[in-house]
């Protein structure tokens, strides 16, 4: 697992990575729900789909959208057991351990929470990414 600092400022050189931005309606979720609801359903998500040895259509179990910790997991590249390993240096093929179910939670609180606070406008989506 990488430090919290390193891990960002490497995500912050990916040209995919650095561009994610949570869409209006994925804000309105987390304005109307509150980040501890979001974090929650973010964790059974992280438990259900990333914390298996070997989870099904791994490289594919995270939508683009339809929850704000989907989008937070393709923009800090929890959303696969790949992108785990490449980029926090969790090995795969092993069940994930608690503390690193906790680590992932970490990761996405992190970023879910710097975007509640940008000032930025979030004007571009997913969908317009998969373009570039």
């Amino acid at each position: 697992m990488r430090d919290l600092d390193e891990l960002f400022a490497a995500l912050q050189r990916s040209r995919f990575r650095a561009r994610v931005r949570l869409e209006p309606k994925d804000q309105a979720y987390l304005d109307r729900k509150g980040l501890s609801v979001a974090l929650a359903e973010a964790r059974r998500f992280v438990v259900a789909r990333l914390a298996p040895a070997e989870p099904p259509n791994d490289g594919k179990q995270t939508p683009l959208r339809g929850h704000p910790a989907f989008v937070a997991q393709h923009a800090t590249a929890t959303c696969c057991r790949g992108c785990l390993a490449k980029w926090h240096r969790i090995p795969q093929g092993r069940p994930l351990a608690e503390n690193e179910i906790d680590y992932v939670v970490r990761v996405l609180h992190r970023w879910l929470a710097a975007q509640a606070r940008s000032d930025q406008p979030i004007h571009e989506s997913i969908r317009q990414m998969r373009l570039f």
